[in-house]
């Protein structure tokens, strides 16, 4: 697997994301966008890339934070995530310039691509699809569901799948209600599994659930998840 660093920009902000692909196959090829959580482009981002790249894509780890930095802390990690979140413009306007240096690639078919996320990114996703981006889909794992702009969904192009922790405290029931009732009135193509004995962050081995109770692996709605996105881009990719 090819590895490279790609430098981008979102006005005034310098991004530096990760793009991964298989250097020995040839001509373009559907490409996907990966989204980071709460602690910024670190190690399972560039592990879910990876991934992506060894099932035949490209894939683009994003930059959300922006200049490659990544917090010091989860707190410091909150109060970028926040200043985010609470600015779903400027979040949208990233992720659209991480999607438009993916397209842009030479190795991607640019009228082939997803993007999925997680926690954080899972958010930034739905954002993205609520934005009218050209993807044929996209795959929120344990992300927030809460947007200002529900009307938006109408913007939404491609088919949208949301893996959730049934027993996620930080998205509760109201919240998810709220975004099946975006999702009808919409008209979306969606998709929403719910995992049982299930909390937040439940895709990433490196948490226990001893520091955070709410953030625990659980190695059952890691894979089943994993193998719906892969359904999911077979059929949107065909």
């Amino acid at each position: 697997m090819k590895t490279e660093t790609i430098e981008y920009r979102s006005g005034a902000t310098s991004m530096r994301g990760e793009l991964v692909y298989d250097e020995t196959k040839t001509g373009r090829r559907p490409g996907v966008l990966v989204c980071h959580d709460i602690m910024g482009l670190g190690a399972d981002p560039r592990r879910r890339a990876k991934m992506l790249a060894e099932l035949g894509y490209v894939a683009f780890a994003a930059d959300m934070y922006g200049n490659g930095k990544t917090p010091k802390d989860f707190l410091e990690g909150m109060g970028w995530l926040m200043a985010l979140l609470n600015d779903r413009a400027e979040l949208r306007r990233r992720v659209d310039a991480a999607c438009a240096a993916l397209a842009a690639r030479p190795e991607v078919d640019a009228g082939k691509l997803a993007a999925i996320g997680y926690c954080f990114g899972g958010t930034t996703v739905l954002e993205l699809a609520r934005s009218g981006a050209a993807v044929k889909g996209v795959v929120s794992f344990h992300g927030g569901l809460n947007t200002p702009r529900p009307a938006d969904a109408k913007n939404i192009k491609g088919q949208v799948l949301v893996c959730h922790g049934a027993d996620d405290p930080l998205v509760p029931p109201a919240e998810v209600e709220a975004f099946i009732k975006e999702m009808k009135e919409g008209g979306v193509d969606w998709e929403l599994i719910h995992y049982g004995n299930t909390v937040h962050a439940f895709t990433n081995p490196a948490n226990d659930g001893k520091t955070n109770p709410a953030a625990k692996y659980n190695r059952k709605a890691d894979e089943h998840s994993w193998e719906s996105m892969k359904n999911l881009f077979a059929d949107i990719f065909a």
